[in-house]
């Protein structure tokens, strides 16, 4: 398998706040209006002052914004201010900033320890993240069980790469036992979202059966949607090595199945 990406930074991640919260909020509304420098204005002191909102809202203005230059370190200054005390979003960024070396020396242990409290928190980056390291046993000891715990628990939440990894995980009985319905489970939620290799896995199991009926109209499908991208030259070369055992009315069909699953926004297909 390939090696996990680990998720970028969030460049935004505000959550609703308190009508009390007045200065907090006209820097938010500057933010969100695009005056970054009048947000810088307005957040120092109350950052200044512990303001964990504050503090984050500076980080993601340091770290990729125009109204100053870009501040790797500053960015990371003000994130941990944020993370240790507790804010999700500082933490996960700050373990994304530790696992690229961006603004601090690349440590992937201090990444892990990041990840770690905006995992439980609910963080679903974050706990892609943490499956990734310990899939990979990048600072941390490989550990694939650990891997799927993590992988469910933001797959679950709807992250896309986490159900396409579960769903090899399955596949190949990495962590877990083999089993095909799970791993179909996990490929069809992710091909929902549009992932291009989910797609293409499930129309490997529709051809072979595996974890479904045998279905060949469905196998082209699937590498046709797949292959619609652009992107992925396995499910092309797939679908046409199909078609050489289908009849044209077979193709006919499988692909007004494709087009209407599409219509559908993928859902149900």
């Amino acid at each position: 398998m390939k090696k996990f990406l680990i998720i970028p930074l969030i460049l935004l991640s505000f959550f609703s706040f308190p009508a009390w919260a007045n200065n907090f909020s006209t820097g938010l509304a500057a933010y969100e209006r695009g005056d970054f420098a009048t947000a810088l204005r307005v957040w120092t002191p109350l950052a200044e002052q512990g303001d964990e909102k504050a503090q984050y809202g500076l980080g993601q203005i340091y770290i990729k914004t125009y109204a100053v230059a870009e501040d790797g370190e500053a960015a990371a200054k003000w994130f941990k201010l944020a993370a240790e005390q507790g804010h999700g979003s500082a933490q996960y960024n700050l373990g994304v900033m530790y696992s690229a070396g961006k603004g601090v020396a690349q440590d992937h242990k201090a990444a892990f320890k990041w990840y770690s409290p905006a995992a439980e928190q609910g963080h679903t980056g974050a706990q892609y993240n943490l499956g990734a390291m310990y899939y990979e046993g990048n600072g941390v000891p490989e550990d694939h069980k650990i891997a799927v715990k993590w992988f469910r628990f933001a797959a679950e939440q709807g992250h896309v790469s986490a159900q396409y990894n579960l769903g090899v995980m399955y596949t190949k009985g990495q962590g877990v036992s083999v089993d095909d319905k799970a791993a179909f489970k996990w490929y069809s939620l992710a091909a929902e979202q549009g992932h291009t290799g989910a797609q293409t896995n499930l129309g490997f199991m529709h051809v072979t059966g595996e974890g479904v009926p045998q279905d060949n109209l469905y196998a082209h499908m699937w590498w046709n949607i797949a292959a619609s991208s652009g992107k992925n030259e396995k499910a092309a070369q797939s679908r046409e090595v199909l078609e050489q055992e289908m009849t044209a009315a077979e193709i006919a069909e499988a692909e007004k199945l494709a087009r209407e699953c599409i219509a559908r926004g993928l859902k149900g297909c």
